[in-house]
């Protein structure tokens, strides 16, 4: 019998890591089985307690690092030394995992579904006060700023408008309807892990609004989090922003706090319009998440984030006092914001995970003369089930229900709050046909009180026949029910009135992506291309029509059918160990196509959907302690919203933003960055019309305004502020 015991009695593995220059922090070292994890303190030391005895095998990974995998045999109750670990620099893509594209955790290299990744690393080479500036990084993927007096925006992929584009927070669709123009305010990037970014719908996992594409912010683990971060910078316009991040516990509860921080108090008007430049802003997020470490690597997490931020833009001289006056026009937004998200994966035997999440955001705001008060809260449960079937089948079955409760001042609540349930099934099949041959079949419906039942279908296939080659199709569909005051800024700013010209009914979308990745890897040196063509069809889309009469914006379901079709490519190059770039392009055709009153169809462009635009990243590293970074993105011209017999033009110029910085580290914890935004010091002329008259009080004078122009702030397509520059300061400590 004692043989025996001894064989069950756990013991401890130890060592520390490092590269050739030193010691390596915060990287993760994890039991191949999954049961321990932890990471390396500053002194790249780690030590893994209640390890079973016998063979084992630790993964030690690190961001641009090299993977490796080390076997070992540990005595009943004894202690082993792994001595010094070294990585080498990563010449190869990082197997980063994602879980957006099938709801399950795979190497970014397996997924049948094409995922895009902005790693932490990412953020750092253009330090952003908010994610909503970060996300542009990704070729294909624009924010676009829809008011140029509050700038206020959201994130358009492959040229489809904020709306369609679904964000998650660690897989929970908490930042929708109300929220969707704020949500990515706030939280803080020092606590963000990774963005992943599908484009295209996604309706048969998430349900409504994923439509044109996905975001989902993986927020860190607390246990493979620093113990204390800190990121601060300044920027020449006196914006002024901090990060922090603090990692408490021990043993099996840990807990992970970020504060955000963001100031801008400095009216500017470099355009001499009477108007502010950018929008004063004050913003506090707080954000904690706790997780707790079970038996049999069971998941347990409970992580909530409150947001509170006041914004103000409009003419120079407005001030509270101002706010609902007809003398002086200012747009004035107060929000504030909850958010709870959990998950727990049942004792079972089976993978039985499950996840809520509940959002309540409250909003006052003033746009000049009109008031806008909203409350909003949403409620979402979902369980699912994931279960291998053989040696090829991974089965998901899945259960969700969301419910909306939203109110506001506006004709849309005019009788009683909205309460809208949304109940849903789904189910998908990853079939492994062969080994370089992988089939994903997805289905999920839904039911609409208004709608009934809403079916979304999914298939994707990948072939990839060595680690170099890999080819993806999928066809999917997508879908979305509509509330205007909860998405589009047109409808409650500047002086046009809303008109909805009938019943809306809810938007559909079918989509089809063929993708080819091709690597060339070498010891030293790392070449890749990642090609997708994408062809999107909408169906009752429902779009303003600015030009009908210039004192309205006429909401519609488009009586014809809309098209995003187009062409990305992504490029990447590693030379040595100090070179790295990355640039994409992508090449767009969205347009919209309705018979008009003689029964022809006309084709109408897209607002904001360049045909042409790309992202560019290059980083070199100068000896072990310097790193400069060039980053940008750039467009090519795209049509506008203009008045009837508008003196600005109808498309844009072709233009870049383009930042550099210069980064020096002291040691492992502190890093000093600088550098200089919008370089090229470009922005946009004329975004406002008739500034001078923001109420339109003589509008109608025949004499001194003859085209009968009116007050607009749509005219949006690119920040209004010039070159700018920034310093900054990073302290990481990791025990």
């Amino acid at each position: 019998m004692l043989p025996l015991l001894l064989t069950a009695q756990p013991g401890t593995v130890h060592g520390r890591v490092a590269d050739t220059q030193g010691p390596l922090p915060f990287v993760g070292i994890v039991l191949k089985d999954g049961s321990q994890a932890t990471a390396s303190d500053a002194d790249g030391r780690f030590t893994l307690t209640d390890v079973p005895a016998g063979p084992g095998r630790l993964v030690v990974s690190a961001m641009g690092m090299a993977t490796r995998e080390l076997s070992f045999t540990l005595p009943p109750g004894g202690t082993k030394d792994l001595g010094t670990i070294i990585l080498d620099a990563a010449y190869e893509e990082l197997e980063e995992v994602v879980v957006t594209g099938t709801m399950r955790e795979v190497s970014r290299s397996e997924s049948p579904v094409p995922v895009e990744v902005i790693t932490s690393a990412l953020f750092r080479r253009n330090p952003s006060p908010a994610l909503f500036d970060a996300v542009g990084m990704v070729n294909g993927v624009r924010p676009q700023i829809n008011c140029s007096v509050c700038n206020t925006g959201d994130i358009h992929i492959n040229g489809m408008e904020g709306p369609y584009t679904m964000v998650l927070i660690d897989g929970m669709p908490i930042v929708s309807g109300l929220s969707t123009v704020y949500g990515l305010s706030g939280i803080p990037n020092s606590l963000v892990e990774r963005v992943e970014v599908v484009k295209g719908p996604g309706s048969a996992l998430y349900g409504s609004e994923a439509m044109g594409g996905i975001i989902n912010v993986i927020t860190k683990d607390p246990v493979l989090a620093p113990r204390f971060s800190a990121d601060l910078f300044g920027t020449t316009w006196n914006e002024w922003n901090g990060d922090l991040g603090l990692g408490m516990g021990k043993g099996r509860a840990r807990d992970l706090l970020g504060v955000n921080i963001f100031r801008y108090n400095d009216p500017r008007d470099r355009n001499a319009d009477g108007f502010t430049d950018v929008t004063l802003q004050e913003r506090i997020s707080i954000f904690n998440k706790f997780d707790l470490q079970r038996a049999d690597h069971r998941l347990a997490s409970l992580a909530a984030r409150y947001v509170t931020e006041d914004r103000w833009g409009g003419q120079m001289e407005w001030t509270e006092a101002d706010k609902g006056s007809d003398k002086i026009y200012g747009e004035s937004i107060h929000t504030e914001r909850w958010e709870l998200i959990g998950q727990y994966q049942l004792p079972l035997r089976e993978r039985v995970i499950t996840q809520f999440s509940f959002n309540s955001h409250q909003q006052d705001s003033w746009y000049g003369t009109m008031p806008y008060r909203a409350d909003q809260r949403v409620f979402f449960a979902q369980a699912h089930w994931a279960r291998a079937l053989g040696a090829r089948h991974d089965l998901l079955l899945g259960a969700a229900y969301r419910h909306t409760w939203y109110d506001d001042n506006t004709v849309a609540t005019a009788t009683a709050a909205q309460r809208i349930p949304l109940p849903g099934l789904f189910v998908q099949d990853e079939w492994a046909l062969a080994d370089v041959h992988k089939l994903l079949l997805g289905y999920r419906v839904d039911h609409d009180r208004a709608h009934g039942l809403v079916h979304s279908p999914r298939l994707a296939y990948k072939w990839a026949p060595n680690g170099r080659w890999a080819v993806r199709a999928s066809f999917g569909t997508g879908y979305r029910v509509v509330n205007l005051f909860t998405e589009d800024h047109a409808a409650l700013t500047g002086a046009r009135q809303v008109v909805i010209a009938e019943e809306l009914k809810p938007e559909r979308s079918t989509n089809a992506t063929l993708n080819l990745v091709r690597k060339w890897p070498a010891e030293k040196r790392f070449f890749g291309i990642d090609l997708s063509l994408f062809h999107t069809r909408f169906s009752n889309r429902i779009l303003p029509d600015y030009q009908l009469d210039p004192n309205l914006i006429v909401y519609d379901n488009l009586h014809g059918f809309g098209i995003s079709q187009g062409a990305s490519l992504n490029l990447e190059a590693r030379i040595g160990k100090g070179l790295r770039g990355m640039a994409g392009v992508t090449w767009m055709d969205v347009y919209t196509k309705e018979r008009d009153p003689e029964g022809r169809m006309q084709r109408q462009d897209q607002y904001f959907a360049p045909a042409w635009s790309g992202t560019f990243t290059l980083s070199q590293t100068v000896g072990q302690h310097w790193t400069i970074d060039l980053t940008g993105q750039w467009s090519g011209p795209m049509r506008l919203p203009v008045l009837p017999n508008d003196y600005r033009s109808e498309l844009s110029p072709t233009y870049a933003l383009v930042n550099l910085q210069v980064k020096r580290a002291f040691g492992r914890r502190f890093e000093l960055y600088g550098g200089v935004k919008n370089l090229l010091d470009f922005v946009p002329s004329d975004p406002l019309m008739r500034p001078f008259d923001p109420f339109d009080h003589q509008a109608d004078d025949p004499v001194s305004n003859p085209y009968g122009y009116t007050f607009d702030t749509s005219y949006m397509y690119a920040p209004l502020q010039g070159a700018r520059g920034f310093l900054g300061l990073r302290f990481t400590l990791a025990e």
